[in-house]
């Protein structure tokens, strides 16, 4: 049966590769960009594939809070449900590194945004649905005055703090819905893929973009993600797999989880 399933970051590297293979299949996308012409060329290049599924374009920058909310009106004003929610878009090495709300890009892309875009969709996705992360094998513990937007990180370090916070939300909340709400998994979808983030952050062509959109329709559609709420998966060693410890430690998880909701609540005042 066809699924309804919104992708953000779609209009290039592993969010359009998966884009590409769920279209051909017949599914409802919804895509996701922060540049309109980029995503009318990905739009119209998906719907030129054979048995295409519908198409939906959404224009938001997930660096601004108030566009979040935005791409979840709008969706929640188009759709009465929806099945699958991967929050693929992700920022690694910028030249602006600071939102205009004082944050680091990084963790206002990679963290905060898929995270209220995820409470803000909750009512769409109900039990029966997914949510699909894009995590990472860099993973350092979050100093939680960075999240909040004091202070300043290298690329690197930001990177792999706002891909931990994001694999410690994911389990956190996944925990605290528990079969009242969708299946949350953290996955890192393979090291150096060739995506334009890998390019322009590691000067490397880096590896087939096909394995990052074959675990991620997995983990969207397959039965082996069924009971993985909570969970994360790591596709360098293609199993189930320990994030980085501090994911693991209540107290360290549960310091993110204020910090997360402290620095969204400054935000929207």
């Amino acid at each position: 049966m066809p699924k309804t399933i919104l992708i953000t970051g779609s209009t290039d590297g592993i969010g359009l590769a998966t884009a590409k293979v769920l279209v051909a299949q017949g599914h409802t996308v919804l895509l996701h960009g922060r540049n309109p012409a980029k995503l009318a060329e990905a739009e119209k290049a998906l719907s030129a594939l054979p048995g295409a599924g519908r198409i939906e374009s959404h224009v938001a920058d997930l660096s601004r809070l108030a566009a979040v909310e935005s791409l979840a009106t709008a969706v929640a004003e188009r759709h009465t449900t929806l099945d699958v929610l991967i929050n693929n878009a992700g920022i690694f090495h910028t030249p602006d590194t600071r939102t205009p709300d004082g944050l680091d890009v990084r963790f206002a892309v990679n963290t905060l945004a898929p995270y209220r875009l995820t409470q803000r969709l909750l009512p769409l996705l109900g039990t029966a649905g997914r949510v699909v992360n894009l995590s990472s094998a860099a993973q350092a513990p979050v100093d939680v005055n960075a999240l909040a937007g004091r202070g300043q990180l290298a690329d690197m370090a930001a990177y792999a703090q706002s891909k931990l916070a994001l694999t410690m939300w994911s389990r956190q909340m996944a925990l605290a819905l528990k079969a009242d709400g969708p299946i949350i998994v953290a996955v890192n979808p393979g090291s150096l893929l060739a995506s334009k983030m890998v390019k322009e952050g590691f000067g490397v062509d880096g590896a087939d973009l096909g394995i990052g959109a074959d675990i991620l329709v997995r983990a969207a559609l397959s039965d082996e993600f069924a009971t993985a709420t909570g969970l994360y998966f790591d596709n360098d060693s293609h199993q189930f797999a320990s994030p980085h410890p501090d994911a693991l430690d209540p107290r360290k998880s549960q310091d993110v989880m204020r910090a997360i909701e402290a620095t969204l609540a400054a935000m929207a005042q």
